[in-house]
């Protein structure tokens, strides 16, 4: 069995989980695994006290979530059902969207060439998939938010057809009360609103697992916090939402305010997300977090539980805490606290959830091997970090590092700033290498993934680096979808190489492929950001702004951000004469303007709008969602661009074609 107690360890529980929104004849059954709860508590206290945890052996383990894509569109392909029945793997799994999947490594003994052995256990695993999804006209791609999402991908129409995926949606939405509204800015700002958990699905990891010494717990978990910062400042993979650059790694806000059940009226009290850093040190043991979520944190999920874990210990039985492990799995920690059981024995460990997937194999192998290394070396005077150092030390330092990644300054655990850089170098690494020795790790080994960090350091080339180098540069050649598939289809290329991603060169527009991956529908065309007037302004003003910003289509917006005209260069052309005349001073946009406005949506297929657009004899067409909010707009202008971009296309593969 792998080690496994990550985000879905509910997985363990079967089907039939329920959630605080069922009715009352499940209040009974809620009930009861409140009581399950408390009593998996009191049972893992006896466990503690009597020394029943294994002590005398460490495992490391990992989690790889990937995203499936479509092959020429590079687009999110909701397709995990389909290929999990192809594949007949039980090391795959689902995850919470269709165009996920999780694959579970298996648990190993760290020493000797325990990572060689993970890294080929996940190469030989991926190469199965790849093969699959090969007869699918499907890939994959390993990243911590896939470039070529969108915002329409992200509804419950994609999540997985499994109640407890619908259940754990529905509690959240109860908990929560209201719509979710995302709000992350970066270089770029992202204001989002969604009436469901998807967009948390956006986000895809790398998590890893180490079995800690229960005597040692306290020390190396705090020991894991102090590390998060430094750690994920040199590891960041996901820079882009929805076209927009954010923070260097945006899966941790974004997961955090994806699944927050807190209502906006709770800013007056001091109450924890659902998904959190952490608020202070584990003093002196694993039953501290434990007992505190189950007091902070309302009972997300459910279900019947059998065994009586106090029971199971007066019979001389090894309980599975099942209640335990089903409410710590729907709090998302970024270092969470974990109980096991291998071979019989019961085991605690430590998994972090901070990396993301990708950029490549050797990236997340280097990243694994830095993490185990520091894990397996705590310095004498890293411990007890309780006593000696204030907690909100290392949860500036983690907020600093998802934002600016090795930009960051840090104030480390001996009162010292570093930069990035010089504590990753410096400080961490000695430790690390020295950690993978104690392991018994071959030193050729060591190198190899110790040396990738190096140099990722060195250059300064993370992933988000990469990808935000590589979008800055395609932008400059083609249109902001266009960019974004070339960008995906440059990181699944570049990742098949075996290659470490400060060895990537940047991607070249043609990467995108054929026009039909990025022009086939109205949203990969259409321009976003948009310049509208009200219904109210002067006409003269509508005016200026069409012939200071060079454009020849103006919508006209209300105060709610509905579409109710249109104003264009023809129509002020029409409309001269009454303009030009004295009383054309005093006439407001809702005077002239077109109210019957020809319309689309951004799913129209782009072939679609032409005809449209052909049919009607217009020059532009607003689109708009369902609620008639503009979103964009497509112009003539617009279309010559995509048919450049076919005829350049058409010319080259004819040249090919007749040499």
């Amino acid at each position: 069995m792998p080690i496994k107690n990550s985000s879905n360890e509910y997985l363990l529980m079967g089907e039939q989980l329920k959630n605080t929104k069922s009715n009352k004849k499940d209040s009974q059954v809620l009930q009861s695994f409140i009581r399950h709860l408390l009593d998996d508590i009191k049972a893992l206290a006896y466990i503690l006290e009597n020394g029943l945890l294994e002590d005398n052996i460490i495992r490391i383990g990992a989690e790889q979530e990937i995203c499936l894509v479509d092959r020429k569109s590079l687009r999110p392909a909701p397709k995990a059902m389909e290929v999990l029945a192809a594949l007949n793997e039980p090391h795959f799994t689902n995850e919470l969207a269709v165009f996920n999947l999780e694959l579970n490594l298996d648990p190993i003994e760290f020493h000797g060439n325990c990572l060689q052995q993970m890294e080929n256990q996940l190469k030989t695993y991926l190469e199965m998939l790849e093969s699959c999804l090969h007869s699918m006209n499907l890939d994959y791609v390993l990243t911590g938010i896939l470039p070529t999402i969108h915002y329409n991908d992200l509804t419950l129409e994609n999540i997985t057809p499994l109640p407890r995926y619908k259940a754990l949606d529905a509690a959240i939405n109860q908990l929560r009360g209201s719509d979710f509204e995302l709000r992350i800015e970066g270089t770029d700002e992202l204001i989002a609103n969604t009436k469901t958990i998807m967009f948390e699905s956006c986000n895809t990891s790398f998590q890893l697992h180490y079995q800690t010494p229960p005597q040692d717990f306290v020390d190396l978990y705090n020991w894991a916090q102090a590390l998060a910062g430094p750690i994920i400042s040199a590891a960041t993979n996901s820079p882009l939402l929805l076209g927009k650059r954010l923070w260097r790694e945006t899966r941790i806000a974004l997961f955090q305010q994806a699944t927050d059940t807190r209502k906006t009226s709770d800013y007056l009290r001091e109450k924890e997300a659902r998904v959190l850093f952490g608020s202070d040190w584990i003093h002196h043991s694993i039953l501290e977090t434990f007992r505190e979520d189950i007091a902070r944190h309302k009972v997300l999920l459910y279900t019947e539980i059998e065994e009586n874990a106090i029971e199971t210990l007066r019979k001389g039985g090894i309980p599975q805490l099942k209640a335990l492990r089903l409410h710590n799995g729907t709090i998302y920690k970024w270092n969470r606290a974990c109980y096991g059981i291998i071979n019989g024995k019961p085991h605690l460990r430590i998994e972090n959830r901070v990396l993301p997937a990708g950029p490549s194999i050797i990236d997340e192998m280097a990243n694994a091997a830095f993490w185990f290394g520091l894990m397996h070396n705590l310095p004498p005077e890293y411990r007890n970090l309780q006593k000696k150092v204030e907690f909100d030390v290392v949860k500036i330092n983690f907020l600093r590092a998802v934002r600016t990644g090795l930009g960051s300054m840090f104030r480390w655990l001996d009162g010292k700033a570093y930069s990035a850089a010089e504590l990753l170098l410096k400080e961490l690494m000695p430790i690390s290498e020295e950690g993978l020795k104690k392991a018994n790790i071959p030193q050729e080994d060591i190198e190899k993934y110790l040396n990738v960090m190096k140099e990722r350091i060195e250059t300064e080339k993370t992933g988000s680096q990469w990808t935000l180098d590589a979008y800055a540069k395609l932008k400059k050649q083609g249109k902001r979808d266009e960019a974004l598939v070339a960008l995906t289809a440059g990181m699944l290329h570049r990742s098949r190489s075996g290659e470490p991603v400060h060895k990537w060169n940047l991607p070249e527009i043609n990467e995108a492929g054929s026009w039909i991956n990025y022009y086939w529908k109205v949203e990969q065309i259409m321009s976003k950001d948009l310049y509208t007037v009200g219904e109210e302004d002067p006409v003269s003003f509508a005016i200026n702004v069409m012939n200071w910003r060079q454009i020849r289509h103006l919508p006209v917006e209300n105060p709610k951000g509905e579409l109710t005209g249109l104003i264009t260069m023809e129509l002020i052309l029409q409309k001269f004469d009454t303009l030009a005349s004295p009383e054309g001073s005093l006439l407001v946009v809702k005077d002239i303007m077109i109210k019957e406005v020809i319309c689309t949506t951004e799913d129209t297929l782009t072939i679609d709008a032409i005809a449209l657009m052909e049919k009607n004899h217009i020059s532009c067409l607003p689109v708009v969602n369902k609620n008639n909010h503009l979103v964009g707009i497509v112009t003539e202008h617009d279309f010559l661009n995509v048919a450049n971009h076919f005829l350049q296309e058409f010319i080259e593969s004819y040249i090919k074609t007749e040499k």
